[in-house]
């Protein structure tokens, strides 16, 4: 809902009323609610998300991009990437949507930009989600592409604006964000993408069309940073890209260049110049939600999560000691990403695994997405989307690209000894993506005070989610012990990450 200037003039000083004697109080009670404390609190939030249609990360260095580039300086970068087939291609239609939704394309159902069998009612994008927590939230989206704004972005948003080429969209939003009350705004760039479509990013033309971007971005800052209210308003901003392309033009496969992309985020939070591994573009809309002091649903089933609540697990402390390739020369001769060292409190039982294979996975091993899935591509390991920064996998079928002894695939991961409450109930979870195509199995065990394994779910069939698991813990146990064993006889492969056990 839009509001007056007058009226929302209104509406923050009855929140400041409100909010100034709870601030005093507070301080009285002796809590820290110094001047800088009760300044934030009266800040409104505001969030502008910009959009850069087949922005190709790596090229950035080759463009003059100072505005972006000044953004990054000023907070966070994280480079990431998306699914391919047969998940679904490196289009627009998924981009957009699992960006804007915070779903992957296995929920949000958008495969191709003709959007058939979206699934828009379940996973609404997050300024929807914003209207229904607050409908006087003044929300505003201007999109280049079409169905940014008439199918992406649903009706309960304020403002849907369509632009007549970037030049056009980026007038409309540069006008809208001086002289509305725009609290949540979208601003999609489509030019990028049609220079990268005609050109390829090997091309003079495509850096071109990131230049003009980039100054069209500068002028949509500039008019956040002069608005009259800016110095009491809280702005967080954020700029992505819904796939990348390929040096020769194109995009929808697999390569490296089409499925990278990237967010970009200034605000508070984000530390200047820093630089993450583990945030993923469908991280967004969590984002932009937590910044309004909207928590998700767990009914909502996000895939996505708020940037500030990440954090790194046991696997992504081996990110400094990752190795290059060893058997794997399709891949970069420089490129780090693979370790069969546990981090600590880890170990891998290897003792049924036969001798030789592909060194770099034998057995359970550690590895980046950009080592492990171009490793191969066009085998489904491109569907490993919810696993983040490092991640352990089980990999029967690239394993057995090289000699071995006789015998099949067996390794077990096993993980530390983490503290229960015994007689209550446990919460094992982690991310999975378990694929099949061949003979092979999948058990995960749970072990109390070093006693017997049992097991807790046994994997047979393809499965791509995080799962949340409820054991009971009996009575007198203090410690419980998680492991993952996996048989294969060059079948496909079984990955986990950001594994948790709660009491």
């Amino acid at each position: 809902m839009h509001l007056s200037p007058s009226a929302r003039a209104a509406l923050v000083g009855t929140v400041a009323a409100v909010l100034l004697p709870l601030a005093v109080s507070a301080h009285a009670a002796g809590a820290d609610a110094g001047p800088s404390a009760a300044t934030a609190a009266v800040k409104r939030p505001k969030s502008l998300v910009i959009g850069v249609d087949g922005a190709t990360f790596a090229t950035f260095d080759q463009a003059k991009m100072p505005r972006v580039k000044g953004l990054m300086a000023a907070g966070m970068t994280a480079t990431g990437n998306l699914y391919a087939n047969p998940m679904a291609p490196t289009s627009s239609g998924p981009g957009w949507s699992t960006i804007a939704t915070g779903v992957w394309p296995d929920k949000h159902k958008v495969v191709d930009n003709a959007f058939t069998g979206a699934r828009y009612d379940l996973y609404p994008d997050y300024a929807t989600r914003l209207e229904s927590a607050d409908p006087t939230l003044d929300t505003l989206v201007v999109g280049t592409w079409g169905p940014i704004p008439t199918t992406v972005f649903g009706p309960a948003v304020d403002a849907r604006l369509g632009g007549v080429g970037d030049a056009d969209t980026t007038a409309t939003a540069v006008s809208r964000l001086s002289t509305t009350d725009a609290d949540a705004a979208f601003v999609h760039l489509d030019d990028v993408d049609a220079a990268g479509h005609a050109s390829g990013t090997g091309s003079q033309a495509y850096l071109n069309a990131l230049e003009t971007a980039d100054t069209e971005i500068g002028r949509i800052l500039d008019a956040v940073t002069s608005r009259p209210t800016y110095a009491d308003e809280d702005w967080q901003i954020l700029v992505t890209a819904d796939h990348g392309h390929k040096p020769t033009g194109g995009h929808g496969g697999n390569t490296p260049g089409e499925r990278q992309t990237f967010v970009i985020a200034k605000g508070a939070g984000f530390a200047p110049g820093s630089v993450r591994h583990d945030v993923k573009v469908t991280d967004v809309a969590p984002t932009v939600l937590s910044h309004f002091g909207i928590a998700p649903d767990p009914a909502w089933q996000l895939d996505g999560r708020a940037i500030g609540t990440l954090a790194p697990d046991a696997f992504d402390a081996l990110r400094p000691s990752l190795r290059t390739r060893v058997d794997e020369l399709g891949l970069p001769s420089t490129l780090k990403g693979w370790t069969t060292t546990a981090p600590g409190g880890w170990t891998v039982d290897n003792s049924a695994m036969p001798t030789g294979g592909v060194t770099e996975w034998r057995g359970w091993s550690f590895a980046t997405d950009e080592f492990w899935t171009n490793a191969a591509l066009g085998q489904s390991r491109e569907t490993n989307v919810r696993a983040r920064d490092v991640f352990a996998v089980a990999d029967s079928d690239e394993w057995d690209d090289k000699a071995h002894g006789a015998g099949q695939f067996d390794s077990t991961l096993v993980g530390p000894a983490l503290a229960v409450t015994g007689g209550a109930s446990a919460t094992v979870s982690y991310a999975t993506n378990y694929k099949v195509d061949g003979p092979q199995t999948g058990d995960v065990y749970i072990s109390f005070d070093g006693g017997p394994r049992q097991l807790l779910r046994s994997y047979r069939a393809d499965r791509n989610a995080f799962e949340r698991l409820t054991v009971a813990v009996p009575a007198g146990a203090t410690t419980a012990r998680l492991s993952f064993r996996y048989t294969g006889t060059n079948s496909a492969f079984w990955t986990i990450d950001q594994v948790t056990l709660t009491s």
